[in-house]
């Protein structure tokens, strides 16, 4: 029997997919950044940014401790806990490997930003306490594509975050946005992001397909007038120019988001050919490939 975690959420709270099985901590409220014109995950009233009392968080540990019985692993929500100075996180840390020692593996979204101020010391001590996996939204390599969508970071920015996390010993998982620079952009969308990727080799990578459920018209209004919605075939096609250009040593890849037309899993480079067949079967209306409805498609 599944026992809701007794912890104070503010919804609505999101994770990973890889996360279902985590105790999600929410140790920050909404994104300190929040500006991003592709994302509707923070924009309700209630999920402006702030950070949980200390207190607050440890009352909560120890509830889970008491209640959950033996945690495996544990997720820090909001988008946003690597906002938190070292000091918090090594204090939320303590708490968990004190009073959940059963717990394996935390996690946590990182903005490349927020690793500024946090050097690679910090960032291997804190890996020593146990925070092993970072989910960077690098969301394009392109840094036109990263202006227009008010991202905040470039190219050069998100690299040196997962060099950083590379060097403290952790592990990255990469998100890329299928679409996300539109039909227009989207050559150099997907020959930046392969770039990117080759330069970080982190140790996981996924893409999902660009997706509003509340409308697109914030997002072009802000693109600057030149954003033309990329059709299921341009999008198809993109994923062969990034997959075409990555040289991966050893990533696990996953384009298995409900948003994907087309679902690619695999590990790079062993199973690059294997996934270009997939998409060459996709572009060619191959009875063998699977493609999503759009009934089937969401977030």
């Amino acid at each position: 029997m599944y026992h809701y975690p007794p912890v104070n959420y503010i919804e609505p709270v999101f994770r990973p997919p890889s996360e279902a099985n985590s105790l999600i901590l929410q140790v920050t409220n909404g994104c300190s950044w929040n500006k991003c014109t592709f994302c509707e995950m923070y924009t309700l009233p209630q999920k402006k940014f702030r950070p949980k009392p200390q207190q607050e968080i440890e009352a909560e540990i120890k509830a889970c401790a008491a209640q959950l019985g033996a945690v495996r692993r544990v997720f820090l929500a909001d988008g946003d806990a690597m906002a938190l100075s070292f000091k918090r996180l090594k204090e939320i840390l303590l708490a968990i490997k004190t009073h959940l020692p059963t717990v394996t593996r935390v996690s946590s979204y990182c903005l490349p930003r927020n690793l500024n101020n946090k050097s690679v010391e910090e960032l291997a001590e804190l890996r020593e306490l146990g925070l092993q996996l970072m989910y960077v939204g690098a969301e394009s390599g392109n840094d036109q594509v990263l202006e227009k969508i008010i991202k905040g970071e470039t190219y050069q920015s998100t690299l040196d975050a997962l060099m950083k996390i590379k060097q403290a010993g952790m592990k990255s998982s990469v998100m890329i946005i299928n679409g996300m620079g539109g039909s227009v952009y989207s050559k150099q969308h997907a020959l930046d992001s392969a770039r990117l990727v080759n330069a970080a080799q982190p140790d996981y990578l996924a893409t999902l397909v660009l997706f509003f459920r509340e409308g697109e018209e914030h997002f072009i209004n802000n693109f600057g007038g030149d954003f033309k919605a990329c059709s299921q075939r341009e999008l198809i096609e993109e994923m062969q120019v990034l997959i075409s250009e990555l040289n991966l040593e050893r990533t696990v890849f996953r384009s298995d988001h409900a948003s994907n037309y087309l679902v690619l899993k695999g590990v790079l480079g062993r199973d690059k050919q294997k996934l270009l067949s997939m998409i060459d079967g996709a572009l060619n209306y191959s009875d063998t490939v699977f493609l999503r409805s759009e009934k089937g498609r969401g977030l």
